[in-house]
């Protein structure tokens, strides 16, 4: 206490000099959130901004009831979470998943300055058995991105103007934004890092240079070094498919814009995407899209 100005961490909200931090009410979230079919899938809690935040700490020994994402801008800081405790430096960022234990704070010398916000909804707990929120869990470097923090002011202006239906639209639609840049940052340049690049996009890469040939499991498994066991999973966790199940929907999308663009018969398509049997590429096509090549070319579209 400093001349009766709080400083430090208390009751689990830092209290220092250029702070932001908006919370969207309880009651609020009750009455026009949970209740609307629409907004309750994916929502802000609140959110904030902590520039060097010096004494910043907290401890939860239940965790929150939703997650928590931090955006280290600056300095260094720290958090535990499952036993384990991890460094932030500047340029990270990390996800924190609800009713988990954790703790986290500052660095003494360096403390660091943070970006952060907490947001719910019914859509959570998909959202953190998915690979790519899970290896979140964890430090991540980000690309500096001026979007990021137009999109956090765009959402703290908008409920610092009341709680409207508008202005929670507004930011709810935001969040899911947001959310993308960091966990998908990958997918928002053009250009990719090459050693960022994990062996499931590579594959993917690989499949659609390929797209007009008959490529084995073994093949693709052996162009990105794995054996084909530990490929296979590696693929599974992160796009939900076998690969070779992944490599036929690309052909089917493929044979999907020949249907929609040219006026090639659909025997031409199949051969020229790898099947040499045209019955056979329409049962396949119709597996995965639904209806025949003829029927889906039939199909009057926007």
């Amino acid at each position: 206490m400093n001349n009766g100005v709080l400083a430090g961490s208390h009751k689990n909200i830092w209290h220092g000099l250029g702070r932001q931090r908006i919370e969207v009410p309880k009651p609020i979230i009750k009455s026009k959130i949970l209740n609307n079919g629409f907004l309750n899938q994916l929502y802000v809690c609140s959110l904030g901004y902590y520039p060097k935040a010096v004494g910043h700490y907290t401890y939860r020994k239940k965790g929150l009831p939703e997650n928590f994402l931090f955006y280290c801008v600056d300095g260094e800081g720290w958090y535990k979470i499952n036993d384990k405790k991890y460094t932030v430096k500047a340029n990270e960022f990390f996800i924190l998943p609800k009713n988990v234990e954790h703790a986290y704070g500052s660095n003494e010398t360096h403390p660091w300055s943070i970006y952060w916000i907490h947001f719910g909804g019914d859509s959570l707990s998909f959202f953190n058995e998915t690979n790519a929120f899970v290896e979140h869990f964890e430090p991540m470097f980000i690309k500096q991105n001026s979007e990021i923090i137009q999109l956090y002011n765009n959402i703290y202006n908008s409920l610092s103007q009341g709680y409207s239906i508008d202005n929670l639209l507004f930011s709810n639609m935001c969040l899911g934004h947001l959310l993308t840049l960091f966990v998908f940052q990958d997918k928002h340049y053009v250009e990719r890092v090459s050693y960022k690049t994990s062996c499931v996009d590579m594959a993917i890469s690989y499949m659609k240079d390929r797209i007009n040939d008959n490529i084995s499991l073994e093949e693709i498994s052996r162009a990105n070094n794995y054996s084909v066991s530990r490929f296979s999973n590696l693929f599974k966790q992160k796009t939900g498919y076998a690969p070779i199940d992944y490599f036929i929907q690309l052909k089917m999308q493929k044979a999907c814009q020949e249907l929609d663009f040219t006026e090639e018969p659909i025997k031409n398509i199949a051969y020229n995407l790898g099947f040499d049997d045209p019955y056979y590429f329409s049962r396949r096509f119709s597996k995965v899209i639904g209806v025949s090549p003829s029927k889906y070319r039939s199909i009057k579209k926007a």
